[in-house]
């Protein structure tokens, strides 16, 4: 199973406006725990909201950059308006599912507040004396956050307001495929999908992306058995629920965030059968190995699945 998540309240230290509808907050009054590049925690706010922000800080400092969404749902909107310093924040994490992996080069492509991951990968790229290049979009320069920071790089980094000069080339940028280059890739779905797309012709596992928004992977559902072992009952899934609603309906305590399959919190060991995946953070090697799942979207193939849960 899972290591227990570190799960504590925090101060917001200080509060910077990084851009147009973005400002960063830097958190402490705690013992954080160390976290790498990729990582991300669960900000749970006093209006019962849980959201999913990338830590971004400098030297290992835990600071999360939040995007004020137009059609927010009370989470950014409730950042934006009430967290400033001195304010108290729950926080579970960190967890990385968008993990830096060693290479000798690195081709980083963010669009919008999807540099937020990014930003610490440049550093650790940097300090490893890795050869790595970094195109950055967005609708204006204005609207990107972080563009200050990021020209003590030079050259590197390649900024491109879609408002001066129009949309990222991504078939100059991804043409033609690299040896030992590794690419990373975080924005908005359509940037990620035509990027999906142009490396299909790289070396397989060249491509590490990470979503802010659902994959619809479609497909039927039945009704199938969970034996949660650790908890040690069977519960019935039907068709409408998922293994994590019918879980928490048995008195199962699971902890869960974005139940959209985007997140990774509820991740959970698998000791037997066969997982139909459904989630947006597992890549193919994960998938294949068949010992994790995300219970708020994944499904079984078959008639029952053994958790460790």
């Amino acid at each position: 199973m899972p290591e227990p998540v570190f799960e504590a309240d925090v101060a917001v230290v200080s509060r910077r406006v990084e851009s147009d509808g973005v400002v960063s907050l830097e958190l402490g009054g705690a013992d954080l725990p160390a976290w790498d590049p990729g990582a991300h925690i669960d900000v749970v706010l006093p209006n019962g909201l849980v959201r999913q922000y990338s830590l971004c800080g400098e030297d290992g400092r835990w600071r999360i950059a939040v995007l004020r969404e137009p059609d927010s749902r009370g989470g950014s909107a409730w950042i934006h308006d009430h967290a400033h310093p001195g304010t108290t924040l729950r926080i579970r994490g960190p967890r990385n599912n968008f993990p830096l992996l060693p290479a000798p080069r690195y081709l980083f492509v963010a669009g919008g507040v999807g540099i937020t991951p990014i930003l610490p990968m440049v550093a650790a790229a940097e300090a490893a004396g890795a050869d790595w290049t970094l195109h950055y979009g967005g609708r204006s320069r204005t609207s990107m956050a972080f563009v200050k920071d990021l020209e003590s790089y030079g050259e590197r980094v390649v900024v491109t307001p879609e408002d001066e000069a129009g949309m990222l080339d991504l078939d100059a940028i991804l043409a033609p495929p690299r040896e030992s280059t590794v690419v990373y890739c975080c924005g908005p779905a359509g940037l990620i999908d035509a990027v999906e797309t142009r490396c299909q012709a790289w070396p397989p596992g060249s491509l590490h992306v990470e979503r802010f928004t659902v994959v619809e992977h479609g497909g039927e559902a039945h009704e199938f058995e969970v034996e949660l072992r650790a908890s040690g009952m069977t519960v019935t899934v039907p068709a409408e629920l998922s293994i994590l609603e019918a879980a928490e309906n048995a008195g199962v305590r699971v902890i869960s965030s974005c139940t959209e399959g985007i997140c990774g919190s509820c991740e959970t060991t698998v000791l037997d059968g066969e997982i139909d995946h459904r989630d947006s953070v597992l890549d193919d090697d994960e998938r294949d190995a068949g010992d994790v799942m995300m219970i708020c979207v994944s499904r079984s193939k078959g008639a029952r699945l053994v958790l460790d849960l």
